[in-house]
């Protein structure tokens, strides 16, 4: 019996007066986290929710996410996390194929969320904050519980949650993460940067994102430290909320350093309790990465994970055993090996790029009612990441790329990412995305979204002109499109797929 659940329940025996919580400068301790998710496990009992149904999860990062999140697997059911930022029609096909039985939302989604439940039939809703008819507050949820409600005897291998992908090929699919690989990738990768019960993790993170649920979220509960919870990344609110709550960690993506890195107030907030960041979801430039750490003093560990890892595959060992730019080494019983486009293992050197495969414990069960999908992912026994990448002599990973994102131009393989590495060096360049469009002549033709930064100005033939000087003739961009901003995900991570 597993149930992940028990990393709150052990950390609430242990350390019942400490904070667990903190959120617009109120704490929650972990005995109160503790109670009240047992009390909306105990609403969900007496609401007829049995082991193995479905609870949709739709909320910001408020206490309340935390609360549902662990009372929904105490009582054996499993999370379905949803984007607040989904639109009717993508919540209902969500709601529908995973069969959720109830919908937790919270008042900035009600109204799309309202009409998606009423599309597919769905009559249990419940809204945190303001409510509108016909949906129930969160209040009315929970329930009276005498003593500690008993967590459900689930299995280790039992889904815990049943995560969408992203949906950057078709519609998204549900990766089903069980009881004991979220488990473990709670308890494994913040070993390695010695996460102790004093930290405060700034959580700004996505809840409802596998890296925000599992590498933030989880992680804290299991070790008994404090998630400062932001409901919304903006540089300044970071910033403030890190001076506020002497915040020891930050996890983010690659766009929220870059944009830390150019708020123009950021020399007016003491973040000098910070002694660690993350970085993941997306490859980092290392020119964002450098000037981080000079400005703020601080290492960032880069570590490389996916929704159907839940979310950790490799990461970096701590500042004093990293190795900069790269995503680390496979963590603790996780394999990882390059296979070339027969399936054939790759040697370890920069010039074998290949995919990243990998297995072990961190692996999903599958995608929910999409058999085929599932074998195609795990074909050979293995998982195939659809990243491209290379090990070094010392199985450091390198990611090079997304194998779906490579532009042949030519008959030239041309990877995004290394022409992105270039597009950041230039002093104008605030963020840069690199796709490929089609081409008549070449098949494809390499175009570049750029965001300049607010105190500079450049052209697009300025930056044609820099790109050719430092990359090969079929590399560089012959297009460039400046834009205010780039379409994001709701985890901060630019989505390509709205780039043409």
């Amino acid at each position: 019996m597993l149930n992940l659940a028990v990393i709150l329940r052990e950390s609430a025996e242990i350390r019942p007066a400490a904070p667990a919580l903190v959120h617009d400068g109120v704490t929650m301790t972990y005995a109160e986290l503790d109670a009240r998710s047992d009390s909306v496990a105990e609403g969900l009992r007496a609401r007829g929710i049995r082991a193995g149904d479905r609870v949709a999860l739709q909320l910001p990062n408020v206490p309340e996410f935390p609360i549902a999140y662990y009372g929904i697997l105490k009582a054996g059911a499993v999370v379905v996390p949803l984007n607040v930022l989904l639109k009717a029609p993508e919540i209902a096909y969500q709601l529908t194929d995973s069969a959720a039985r109830l919908l937790i939302t919270w008042a900035g989604a009600a109204g799309e969320a309202a009409k998606a439940a009423a599309d597919c039939g769905l009559a249990e809703v419940y809204v945190a904050g303001p409510v509108p008819d016909p949906a129930r507050p969160f209040a009315d949820l929970p329930a009276p519980v005498t003593g500690s409600f008993p967590l459900h005897a689930t299995e280790p291998g039992d889904t815990a949650a049943i995560v969408y992908t992203s949906g950057t090929t078709g519609r998204p699919k549900g990766a089903e993460l069980t009881h004991f690989q979220l488990y473990m990738n709670a308890d494994i990768p913040d070993r390695l940067f010695a996460l102790n019960p004093d930290d405060i993790i700034l959580t700004v993170l996505p809840l409802f994102h596998v890296y925000g649920m599992s590498s933030a979220m989880n992680i804290g509960i299991r070790f008994g430290a404090c998630l400062s919870l932001v409901p919304r990344f903006t540089p300044e609110q970071v910033l403030a909320t890190i001076e506020r709550d002497r915040a020891t960690i930050f996890d983010g993506v690659p766009t929220m350093f870059g944009a830390l890195l150019a708020c123009p107030q950021r020399d007016r907030y003491d973040t000098s309790s910070l002694r660690v960041c993350i970085s993941g979801g997306d490859s980092i430039a290392a020119t964002v990465l450098d000037a981080f750490e000079q400005r703020f003093g601080v290492p960032i560990l880069e570590g490389y994970g996916m929704t159907e890892t839940a979310s950790t595959i490799s990461f970096n060992e701590g500042p004093d055993q990293r190795r900069v730019y790269s995503v680390g080494r496979p963590v603790w019983g996780v394999q990882v090996q390059v296979w070339d486009c027969d399936d054939r293992p790759l040697p370890p050197g920069r010039d074998h790029v290949g995919e990243l495969v990998t297995r072990g414990y961190h692996t999903m069960r599958g995608y929910h009612r999409q058999p085929e999908a599932t074998a195609e992912a795990f074909r050979h026994g293995w998982f195939h990441t659809g990243d491209l990448g290379y090990v070094d002599e010392d199985g450091y990973l390198f990611i090079v790329d997304r194998k779906k994102e490579l532009i042949i131009r030519g008959g030239y393989n041309v990877y995004p990412r290394e022409i992105e590495e270039v597009l950041h060096h230039h002093p104008a360049v605030l963020q840069a995305a690199v796709v490929g469009v089609p081409d008549e002549r070449l098949g494809q033709e390499v175009k570049a979204f750029l965001v300049t930064r607010p105190d500079a100005a450049t052209t697009a033939e300025e930056i044609i002109a820099y790109c050719r000087e430092r990359l090969a003739a079929y590399k560089y961009p012959r297009l460039v499109e400046l834009r205010d901003a780039l379409p994001l995900s709701g985890a901060g991570k630019v989505l390509k797929k709205l780039l043409t």
